[in-house]
């Protein structure tokens, strides 16, 4: 079982893999320019998209997104990228944050198992998701941000605006390891 992180040249990419590491979860930090016919050579059960200072710079990630049918766990940029392949929304935030928030939790399945009704996470953005597609609900919201987490209503596909791989989210790690869950089902 290997998650692929994706590394979209975010601060806190190579944290992600060492995150999983320290959680004793095989995983392999890779870059976004890789082909489909690379990471499908990887036998991946699941994906962690990084973030990064732009979606300019997300390489690949987009077309990973629409082409796996594997869970797929998005974080900061991951997670607006997700929302952009589906057809969301995503633009400047009124309220840059670089800051610790408090998340409500929403829906606590799956992803945030364990963790309602709120969560203290790393705030660190510019921009965020406005609107979700269609297909997708709202999982977690703060008073900075309407959408901090969302999932994919028939697939494991899943966004978070906030990095649990930092220090500044004290039960970070939870995320991870559910999401682990999640790719062994």
């Amino acid at each position: 079982m290997t998650i692929l992180v994706i590394n979209n040249k975010g601060q806190y990419n190579h944290r992600i893999q060492r995150s999983l590491q320290y959680l004793k979860m095989e995983s392999e930090l890779v870059s976004n320019t890789l082909s489909i016919e690379e990471l499908e050579a990887k036998s991946p059960t699941g994906l962690i998209l990084g973030g990064g200072p732009s979606i300019e710079g997300a390489g690949n990630s987009e077309e990973y997104i629409k082409h796996f049918d594997i869970p797929i766990l998005g974080i900061c940029l991951g997670h607006q990228l997700i929302a952009k392949a589906y057809g969301g929304e995503v633009s400047t935030s009124d309220t840059e944050s670089y800051a610790q928030v408090k998340i409500n939790i929403i829906n606590d399945e799956n992803l945030f198992e364990g963790l309602a009704p709120e969560m203290q996470v790393w705030s660190s953005h510019k921009d965020e998701v406005k609107n979700i597609p269609d297909e997708f609900e709202i999982l977690a919201n703060s008073n900075l941000c309407d959408i901090e987490s969302f999932k994919h209503k028939s697939k494991d596909v899943y966004g978070i605006q906030f990095h649990p791989e930092v220090h500044h989210t004290p039960k970070g790690s939870q995320i991870f390891e559910n999401f682990y869950k999640i790719c062994k089902r």
